[in-house]
Order: C-alpha cells, then sequence, then structure tokens
C-alpha cells in the first residue's frame, strides 16, 4: 500500500507537469510564431516479482511473470512546427516564413544569433530592421531614411523605392535558417530559441533556394494551438488527477483499516 502511495503521487505530479505545459499552450495562443507543445509520458521502473519464463516444471514455464510499475512521469515536451495561421496586414515589414521548418535570424546584445518564428519587423533610429524587442536581423538590413517603399520577393531580396526613381535598389538579402531537429532547440522565452547539440548545427540558405520555404510580405503567422483541442486535453489532465488522488485516498483507507486490526 506505501507503494501505491507513490505511484499515486507520481501520478499527481505528472498530470500537474501535464497541466501546466497545457495551460502555457492557451496563454500563447495569440503569440505570433507560437508552436504548441505537448506532454510526453514514461512508466518509471518495475520491481520483479517473478521473471517471466522462470522454469516452473521441466518443460514448462511461468508465461508472464510478475511485474509491478512504480508510476510514471513527463519526460519531454517537445514543440510542434506545424504551420500556424497566417494573418494579412498592410505592413511591409510584416513577413512570414512560408513553410514550418525554417527560422528567422537575430543578433543578441552579447553577439549570439538567436532564431525566431516571428516576422513582426520594425526600424531603429538608424534605419535597421529589428524585431519588437529591438535584436537586430541577421544579415543585418538598413533602410535609408527617405525611401518611400520597402519591398520583399518571395525569394528574400529586400529593395527600396527612392523619391524620383522608378527602379527599385537592392539594400539586402533575407536569409532564413533550419535544422535536423527543430524541436531539440532550447526555447528563451521572448520567441527566442538557441541551438543545443539536440538540435545539430543552423544549415543556413536564401528563401526558396536548396530547401528552404519562400517568405512573403505583409503577412504575419499566427499561433499553431488549437484551443478545443487544449481544452480536451486540459479535461483529460483534470480526470487523471482526480484519479490518482482517489488511489491516495483509498491507499490511505486500506492502510487505516489494516493499522487497526490490532485493536
Amino acid at each position: 500500500m506505501l507503494r501505491s502511495l507513490w505511484t499515486s503521487a507520481s501520478g499527481m505530479i505528472a498530470q500537474q507537469t501535464h497541466l501546466d505545459v497545457v495551460s502555457h499552450n492557451l496563454a500563447n495562443v495569440n503569440t505570433q510564431g507560437y508552436k504548441k507543445r505537448r506532454a510526453d509520458f514514461e512508466d518509471l521502473m518495475y520491481q520483479i516479482w517473478r521473471e517471466p519464463g522462470t522454469p516452473v516444471e521441466p518443460n514448462s514455464v511461468v508465461p508472464t511473470g510478475i511485474q509491478v510499475g512504480l508510476g510514471t512521469r513527463v519526460t519531454a515536451t517537445p514543440s510542434f512546427g506545424v504551420q500556424g495561421n497566417f494573418q494579412i496586414t498592410d505592413n511591409p515589414l510584416d513577413w512570414v516564413i512560408a513553410g514550418a521548418d525554417a527560422y528567422f535570424q537575430v543578433t543578441m546584445q552579447d553577439g549570439t544569433i538567436a532564431y525566431t518564428r516571428a516576422g513582426a519587423w520594425q526600424l531603429d533610429n538608424d534605419g535597421q530592421i529589428v524585431s519588437e524587442d529591438g535584436l537586430l536581423l541577421e544579415p543585418a538590413i538598413v533602410v535609408p531614411e527617405d525611401a518611400e517603399e520597402i519591398q520583399l520577393s518571395n525569394t528574400g531580396l529586400v529593395t527600396v523605392r527612392m523619391p524620383g526613381q522608378t527602379d527599385l535598389q537592392e539594400i539586402g538579402q533575407l536569409e532564413l535558417v533550419r535544422f535536423i531537429n527543430p524541436a531539440g532547440l532550447r526555447a528563451l522565452g521572448d520567441r527566442l530559441f538557441v541551438e543545443t547539440p539536440a538540435s545539430g548545427a543552423p544549415i543556413a540558405g536564401q528563401p526558396g533556394a536548396e530547401g528552404m520555404p519562400e517568405v512573403r510580405q505583409k503577412v504575419i503567422e499566427m499561433s499553431n494551438v488549437q484551443v478545443v483541442e487544449e481544452m480536451v486535453e486540459m479535461i483529460v489532465a483534470q480526470r487523471a488527477y482526480e484519479a490518482n488522488s482517489k488511489g491516495i485516498q483509498t491507499a490511505d483507507d486500506l492502510l487505516r483499516i489494516a493499522n487497526g486490526l490490532k485493536r
């Protein structure tokens, strides 16, 4: 019975983490470029009372044995790179990656490179294209102060129209990166990720070339969280939590009964 207490407790802890993941998904339902996460579980070690295949007679063995599990735990919270819904805007600096397996690059304050799916860009006081948090787009692109129009081609070529000119002037080339295992990226918050040994090194390329998706202008990518699915997951987590708490209550009742036998 003591084993059942700890087993049910492990289930309650795991379901609490499950609920934390679901709550985080729902909290970011309107976060640009957010990718939903899922809690994956695994069973814990087993106590073997009788090994499967133990001989019981000269020509007979135990078919299954006795193996008692000791609970569960959350083993991973992978993200799902399914493309989020597109939202059309009138902002020429709203860019979207038309594919689920690539990232924009930004330069952090310490000079390191981070990766993001959020494509709502702005201009700083020097005309540089930056994220909403002020991080420089990498490679850096500077828009002339008197530029009348900014255009982004599907292949990432950034051009501007200058006063009194009919031809567009090229000012930069957008570069995307992808990873062998994007689920292995480390999330920093603020819609930023950094590479890890699990994700592999970034593979850079121009949009529309070398397996890279194209980009679109005046469009942003919203979260891929489906509210109905998350509400169902929340109900599942709640019911599993209740069931495990009932296991603790039942084990406690049995212990109380056993403790009262000596009276």
